[in-house]
C-alpha cells in the first residue's frame, strides 16, 4: 500500500489509545530518518503505519486458511 493511502487511513477521527512501547535508540533514530521519505510527518505516523500493514497482513492470511 502506497503511503498516501496508508496516511489517508490513519488521519480517520477514530479514537486512539497511548501505549508505551519500548524499542532500541538506534531503530529509533533510523525511523526517524526515513519517515520523511515517504511523506510521514514522524516516525510514530511511520509506526503505526509499519504496525498497520503488518496487522492487514496477518489478517488477511489467517482469512486464507
Amino acid at each position: 500500500m502506497k503511503a498516501e493511502a496508508l496516511k489517508k487511513r490513519l488521519d480517520r477521527n477514530c479514537p486512539m489509545k497511548t501505549i508505551i512501547i519500548r524499542m532500541p535508540e538506534d531503530v529509533i533514530e533510523a525511523l526517524k530518518r526515513v519517515a520523511p521519505l515517504p511523506g510521514f510527518s514522524g516516525y510514530q505516523p511511520l509506526v503505526r503505519a509499519y504496525i498497520g500493514q503488518g496487522l492487514r497482513a496477518m489478517v488477511g492470511a489467517s482469512q486464507t486458511y
